[in-house]
C-alpha cells in the first residue's frame, strides 16, 4: 500500500548549528532519518518513498557542505521536482553566528569538515556559508541557533516541523531583548520598548512577564492595552493572507529592552488569544531559557 501523503524534510545548515539535534528530534518523532545523503540519490529516495509500503512516509535527510558544489546548486530545483511529483517536501536550514560556532567547536574539540592545511576554523565557516547559499536561499524555515538552547531547538523542530499537519501554517511567537540582538529570521518584529517598564520597580524586577504581579502592573496602562489589542488585530488579520499564499511557517518576534517583562507578557497574551481560536502556536521566550 502506497503512502497517501509522503513527506520529506531536507535538513541542512552550518556545521555546529544543530543539524544533528534536528535530525535526532525528527527521528524521535517517527521520521526515517538519513544523514549526509548524496544529492545524486535524491530522486531515487523520492521514488522509494512514494512506492514503498515499509516507509512511514515521513523521511528526513541531512545535507551539508561536504557535498560537491555542483550538487548543492541543484537542491532547490530537485525540491521543486519532488513537490511536482506529489511529495510534501521542505528545506530546514540552521545557522548561527561565527563567534558562537567557533566557541562550540572549541568546547567539543570537534574538527570542522572543511578545515585543512589552507583553511583555519573561521575561514572554513566562511567558506561553508558561501557553499550553502543555494540551499539557505531556498529554505522554507531558517532557524538561528545563536541564542537557542538545545531544549528550545528540539521543541521548535518537534512542534513546527515534525507535528505540523500538511498544508497548515505553523506560527511561532517569540519574545526577545533588543540588548541581546534582534532575531534574524522573524517575518515580523515589533518593538514594545515604548511601554511602561516593570524593571524600574524593585519588587517586579526579578519577576517575568509570566508572573501575575507583572501582568497586573502592565494592565494598569492604557498604552499596554492598546498595544495588546493592535498586535492581536494585526496578526489575526494578516495570517489568512499568508495561509492563502501557501506559506508553511510564520515567525513573529516581540522585543523589549531585556526580553523579560513586556515582550514576555504580550507573547503570552497573544498565544492565549490564538488558543481560544483553536489555532496552534509555539511560544519561545529567548531570554528566559
Amino acid at each position: 500500500m502506497k503512502n497517501e501523503h509522503p513527506k520529506l524534510v531536507v535538513v541542512s545548515g552550518l556545521s555546529g548549528s544543530g543539524k544533528s539535534i534536528a535530525l535526532n528530534a525528527l527521528e524521535d518523532s517517527g521520521y526515517n532519518c538519513i544523514d549526509n545523503l548524496p544529492v545524486s540519490l535524491f530522486q531515487t529516495l523520492a521514488q522509494e518513498i512514494r512506492a514503498s509500503a515499509t516507509l512511514s512516509g515521513q523521511t528526513a535527510i541531512g545535507i551539508d557542505a561536504r557535498a560537491p558544489c555542483h550538487e548543492l546548486d541543484k537542491v532547490p530545483e530537485l525540491i521543486r521536482e519532488l513537490r511536482a511529483a506529489g511529495i510534501d517536501c521542505e528545506i530546514l536550514f540552521l545557522e548561527a553566528d561565527t563567534d558562537i560556532l567557533i566557541q562550540r567547536f572549541s568546547e567539543t574539540r570537534r574538527r570542522h569538515p572543511l578545515t585543512d592545511g589552507r583553511h583555519d576554523l573561521e575561514s572554513a565557516i566562511a567558506q561553508e556559508r558561501h557553499l550553502l547559499v543555494p540551499v539557505s536561499e531556498g529554505a522554507d524555515l531558517v532557524i538561528d541557533t545563536t541564542r537557542t538552547t538545545l531544549h528550545q531547538l528540539r521543541e521548535i523542530i518537534r512542534e513546527r516541523v515534525a507535528q505540523r499537519p500538511v498544508g497548515e501554517l505553523s506560527v511561532m511567537l517569540q519574545s526577545f531583548g533588543f540588548k541581546h540582538g534582534m532575531p534574524r529570521n522573524a517575518n515580523f518584529v515589533f518593538d514594545v520598548r515604548c511601554l511602561p517598564n516593570p524593571h524600574w520597580h524593585p519588587g517586579l524586577r526579578p519577576l517575568t512577564g509570566k508572573d501575575q504581579a507583572v501582568a497586573e502592573f502592565l494592565e494598569e496602562s492604557d498604552s499596554v492595552k492598546r498595544m495588546r489589542y493592535d498586535l492581536n488585530q494585526f496578526i489575526q488579520r494578516w495570517i489568512p493572507c499568508f495561509e492563502a499564499e501557501g506559506r508553511s511557517y510564520l515567525s513573529i518576534a516581540i522585543g523589549c529592552t531585556g526580553g523579560q517583562h513586556r515582550s514576555v507578557y504580550l507573547v503570552e497574551h497573544l498565544a492565549q488569544a490564538f488558543q481560544e481560536q483553536e489555532r496552534k502556536v509555539l511560544c519561545i521566550h529567548r531570554e528566559l531559557a
